[in-house]
This record gives C-alpha cells, sequence and structure tokens, in this order.
C-alpha cells in the first residue's frame, strides 16, 4: 500500500518539489496551501496531486481541513511534511505586533496545530515520519528576521522534543534546515542583498527545491527508521555545525 503524504505549502517553490518528489516515490501524496488558489489549481492539473486549501495556522481549520484530506486519500496521514512558511520583514523596533504573531502562527503553531492532530493515528498505527521544514536563519539568526529566526528556532527544538516522545511508537521526526534556494521567497530579496547572499556560499550559488525534496523523500522512507530528532543543514556550506 503506498504510503499516504501529506505537505503543508505544498503547491509552491520547496513544497511543490517535495510532493513531486514524494509522488514520483510513491506515495500518495496530497498538498495544503492557503492564499493563491490559482497557483494551486495550476499545480493540480499539472501534477496530478489533490489540493486543499486551509490555514494552518488555525487549529479549527486544520481539524476540518485534514478530516477532509484523509477522507479523500482513504486513510490516516502517515508522512507528514510541515513546509507552510511566510515572511514579514522588519527590525525588531520597527517591528509590529501583527508582523511577530502572523510569523510565529504560520511559521511554529501551524507543527503543533498539524502534528498535535496526526500524531493519534501514527502512534496507533506504529509508524510515522515527520519532516519540518525549518532554516539557516532559525540556526543563525539573520537581520530584520527576529520573527522569523525565532520561529525556525523553535521549529528545531520542537522537533527535538516530539522525536523524543514519539520514537518508541515508530514514529521519527526530523527536520530540514535549507539554505538560500531559488524560489518566490528568495526572488523577493532584493537584487543587491540577494547577491551578497550568494557571495557568502562557498558552492557559489543558490540551492534548488528539487536537492531539497531528495533529502525529505529519503527521510520519509520506511527505511530511514533509524534517523530521528535530527537537523540536516542543506545550505551550499554557509552556515557549518
Amino acid at each position: 500500500m503506498a504510503r499516504i503524504a501529506l505537505i503543508t505549502g505544498g503547491t509552491r517553490g520547496i513544497g511543490a518539489a517535495i510532493a513531486r518528489s514524494l509522488k514520483a516515490s510513491g506515495c500518495n501524496a496530497a498538498a495544503v496551501y492557503h492564499g493563491n488558489a490559482e497557483k494551486a489549481e495550476a499545480f493540480r492539473r499539472e501534477t496530478g496531486i489533490p489540493v486543499f486549501q486551509w490555514d494552518v495556522a488555525d487549529f479549527a481549520a486544520c481539524a476540518a481541513g485534514l478530516k477532509s484530506a484523509e477522507q479523500y486519500l482513504g486513510g490516516p496521514v502517515e508522512i507528514l511534511v510541515n513546509n507552510a512558511g511566510i515572511t514579514r520583514d522588519a527590525l525588531l523596533h520597527k517591528m509590529t505586533p501583527q508582523q511577530w504573531s502572523e510569523v510565529i502562527a504560520t511559521d511554529l503553531t501551524s507543527c503543533f496545530n498539524m502534528c498535535r492532530l496526526s500524531i493519534g493515528a501514527m502512534r496507533e498505527r506504529g509508524f510515522g515520519r515527520i519532516i519540518n521544514i525549518a532554516s539557516i536563519n532559525g540556526q543563525k539568526g539573520q537581520f530584520g528576521q527576529t520573527n522569523y529566526s525565532a520561529a525556525k528556532a523553535g521549529v528545531l527544538g520542537f522537533t527535538k522534543a516530539l522525536a523524543l516522545e514519539s520514537a518508541a511508537k515508530g514514529i521519527t521526526v526530523n527536520a530540514v534546515a535549507p539554505g538560500y534556494v531559488a524560489t518566490d521567497m528568495v526572488a523577493a530579496v532584493p537584487r543587491e542583498a540577494l547577491a551578497r547572499i550568494e557571495a557568502q556560499i562557498p558552492v557559489g550559488r543558490l540551492g534548488q527545491a528539487g536537492e531539497i525534496a531528495r533529502l525529505v523523500q529519503f527521510l520519509a522512507a520506511d527505511e530511514s527508521g533509524f534517523i530521528t530528532g535530527a537537523t540536516f543543514s542543506i545550505n551550499g556550506g554557509q552556515y557549518m555545525i
């Protein structure tokens, strides 16, 4: 039987590459999106991967959405990829409470929402793969991103604690911390700033979404059951820990 996989933020950028990769590996994959219905529908038509719309920052919306997705997919989620994320950049002394709370809710609280609603079925079945997409900026910090860096650092701690709780039940929980990847989010960075970033990457280029997806596919596999609580840095050598 194909494993059922759900990817949040799964219709664009890194999430879309992950959804494609998991489908190609034989999973019954589905993607969650929030705002851009036009791009989500184009993704569905192109890939044949079903898409579902809800706000991952809203627990009730996650509960209703997950129920609908699992009914459509024919069973509970076995592979959960928490990829949804936003930025609301500002220096802290200019950051609004809304900019702070929106990023924390979408980038960190969403991991609680989706894992809390999925973990019970994984524990009952004795199998689960949870992969949380963090960021290099949650490891090293970033100017103008106290909200984003805090959220992504929180994802790393969340991952380790949930891995400890879940290991005896056959559930692995790992984090992937990408560096700068050629996506729409990075494309929004001013050209001069992006050039400075690229100059700091030892391999001399931005990452590709497919490179992140291949790592996630590996961690999602049945054969990766001895890997849990780990953070995988994939950043071209920009930050080594």
